[in-house]
């Protein structure tokens, strides 16, 4: 029996009306959880790649790419977890700052590589673009302070190097 990991799927798809729809179902009428969903348009705006993040082990992960297959807007399946990829992930947080907290929280965006992309009178808002595991360790390093609101995209990949999920077989 394999172990249950989380598996990065690419999908490209054509880029129709209803699609994201018909495949978030697929997940939910077999009982998979999404982890984690993005989708945007290729460098072929009739195509779209969606990233999902699925936990499971490879008979369950090979069980959903072959549905996936069976729907028609479908034009290809990868497991990125299989092969060498780069992965980010984006995030907004937005934390209560006084002018007594500011100088510490602007240390510790400067210390991710993070930056500020609002000030307000008693907030800031910071930008993180990374593996979930450094926006999360932001996060919470940024707890404390009081965090207001938070939004994450979810995980987007491409293969490492030369490789094209477009282009393999």
């Amino acid at each position: 029996m394999t172990e249950m990991q989380s598996h990065t799927l690419s999908i490209l798809v054509e880029n129709h009306y209803g699609v994201l729809t018909r495949v978030a179902a697929l997940f939910a009428r077999r009982g998979y959880n999404i982890d984690s969903l993005a989708v945007g348009m290729t460098e072929d705006p009739d195509v779209s790649r969606m990233t999902i993040v699925v936990y499971g082990d490879d008979a369950v992960i090979e069980q959903v790419i072959k549905q996936l297959y069976k729907l028609i807007e479908v034009i290809k399946v990868v497991d990125l977890s299989k092969e060498e990829y780069v992965d980010r992930e984006l995030a907004l947080i937005k934390v209560a700052a006084t002018s007594e907290t500011r100088a510490d929280i602007l240390q510790i965006v400067e210390i991710f590589r993070a930056k500020v992309v609002d000030v307000g009178a008693n907030t800031m808002m910071i930008e993180i673009t990374g593996g979930s595991e450094k926006i999360s360790a932001l996060e919470k390093l940024l707890r404390p302070f009081g965090i207001k609101e938070l939004a994450r995209t979810g995980k987007v990949g491409l293969l490492r190097g030369p490789k094209d999920i477009s282009k393999e077989k």
